[in-house]
This record gives C-alpha cells, sequence and structure tokens, in this order.
C-alpha cells in the first residue's frame, strides 16, 4: 500500500487526465468504446470518452446505467495505473470516486457523500455512479505484451438534468432536481477530468493518505446503522469505515469487513 512515505516524486506523469477528450454523439457503453481503443492500441494514459447518449450503459454486477440523451455525464477514462500494483486498486478506486464528490459537492453542498463501493449521493439519492474495468496483462503503455495491471478504464456516470428516471429505480436524483438549475454536461466533465486529474498527480505524488481520508470524510452513513443482507441473512450494523484496501467495515455484536459484492444494502427496504 502507498503510504506519505513512499515518495513518488520521481515518477514522471504520464498525460493529462481528460486529454486527448473525445466526444461521442452515441455509443452503446462509453467503458466499451474505451476497451476497445485501448486494445487497439489508441488509447493513451488519460484519453477521455465522452458520451451525449448510450444505448446499453454499464452499471454495477451486470446492471444496465440508462439515462435521457444530453441529460447526464456519461464518460470514460483510460489509466496507465503504474505506479499502483494490482493489490492497491481500491486507491485509484478511492481517487475518482473522491473527485467525482467533490464536482458534485462543490454545485449539490455537503451533502452530497459516497456511497461504498461507489455511488454518489446526495442526501439518501442516488446521483451518480463508477464502474472500474481492468485489463491485466495484454499490451503494455508501450504497445508491447506483458503481465500485471496493464491499464484500468473508469465509467463514470452522473445525472445532472434529468428530470424523469425509468420506473425501478429507487431512488434517483440528478444535480438539476438538486438545484433548480440547467448545467452543460461536457463542461462539467472537463471540469471533472481536471478534478482527478489534480487528485491522481496528488496520490502519486504524495501516497495514498489524504485521498484517504478525504474519502472517509465524504463515506455515506458513516457511524450511521444501516440494514444490510448477505445471501439468506439479514442485519443491522453501524458503518463504521472502509479498509485502506478498500473493504467496508461494520460493527454490530462483532466487528465485521465485507469485500465488493458481499452485501447489499437495503435501503427504504428495497435492494
Amino acid at each position: 500500500m502507498l503510504k506519505n512515505s513512499d515518495k513518488l516524486a520521481d515518477t514522471p506523469f504520464k498525460g493529462i487526465i481528460g486529454t486527448p477528450f473525445i466526444e461521442l454523439q452515441s455509443v452503446d457503453s462509453t467503458n466499451n468504446y474505451a476497451l476497445t481503443q485501448v486494445h487497439a492500441g489508441l488509447a493513451p494514459h488519460g484519453a477521455a470518452f465522452f458520451a451525449h447518449e448510450q444505448s446499453a450503459g454499464k452499471g454495477q454486477r451486470g446492471r444496465v446505467w440508462k439515462s435521457e440523451k444530453d441529460s447526464s455525464i456519461l464518460t470514460s477514462i483510460v489509466f496507465d495505473p503504474h505506479p499502483l500494483s494490482l493489490s492497491n486498486q481500491f486507491q485509484l478506486n478511492a481517487c475518482i470516486a473522491l473527485s467525482t464528490c467533490q464536482l458534485l459537492e462543490n454545485l449539490a453542498g455537503e451533502d452530497t457523500k459516497i456511497k461504498w463501493p461507489n455511488d454518489l449521493y446526495w442526501q439518501d439519492r442516488k446521483a451518480g455512479g463508477i464502474l472500474i474495468e481492468n485489463i491485466i496483462g495484454g499490451i503494455t503503455a508501450k504497445g508491447k505484451p506483458g503481465t500485471g495491471w496493464q491499464w484500468a478504464i473508469a465509467g463514470i456516470g452522473i445525472n445532472i438534468n434529468q428530470g424523469k428516471f425509468p420506473e425501478g429505480l429507487a431512488n434517483p436524483v440528478s444535480l438539476k432536481q438538486i438545484t433548480g438549475k440547467d448545467f452543460d454536461p461536457v463542461r462539467l466533465a472537463k471540469e471533472l477530468y481536471d478534478q482527478i486529474d489534480r487528485n491522481w498527480k496528488l496520490l502519486v505524488k504524495d501516497g495514498f493518505e489524504n485521498i484517504y481520508a478525504g474519502y472517509l470524510d465524504r463515506l455515506y452513513k458513516k457511524d450511521s446503522s444501516v440494514k444490510f443482507k448477505k445471501g439468506s441473512r439479514v442485519f443491522e450494523a453501524t458503518i463504521k469505515k472502509v479498509s485502506a484496501d478498500g473493504f467496508l467495515v461494520v460493527q454490530h455484536a462483532m466487528e465485521e469487513e465485507f469485500r465488493t459484492g458481499e452485501v447489499e444494502w437495503m435501503l427504504f427496504n428495497k435492494i
């Protein structure tokens, strides 16, 4: 795990997040598109793909991310994750989640939180989500065969101007519903890239400590009791923190840790 004592100032920065910026009118999924470009050797570190419309946007655990045309940030960013190792992949996740939360809280206020593992919430409503897909092995940044963690594709969806949502979504919200204002999704996406770029460089230069502290400060339901489901077991526990390697730590009769996908939140009696 990277710590502040593990200085990486001599590691050269590979490029600016959001450069190049590729704007797409319609695509099945920005993550799919970005992955195709990476495999073709056409997407360097920092490349950002923005779509005005997705026909099959990806959510967590095989779910579909749905949004109206021209109403959301729908973007995927390519990362060459070096100098992080695969065991440190939560550090990249936290960096992106923190950056996205900071963008939203600047516009919607401090009620904006990070819901583990990778949703953005305003009060008790979902404003956005993050999906990171990794390429292990395959081609390196220099176009040669490699092993280990070669690439990460960070897909980000944020509800910006959407006023109505499909039935069946438990608690969505858009930035317009929060603020009463319209926003330019493209401009906000570029502001997001700038924020991610600042935090990525902070992570590489100074280590994980400051990013981690910012993530924990914004953790949704921290020190609150929440109902969870694991298999057939339903239980209530107090959220204590997320560990530095990405496990949710809760307290009830005993302390437990859960990895991503092990438990489901039962908010408002819905899963």
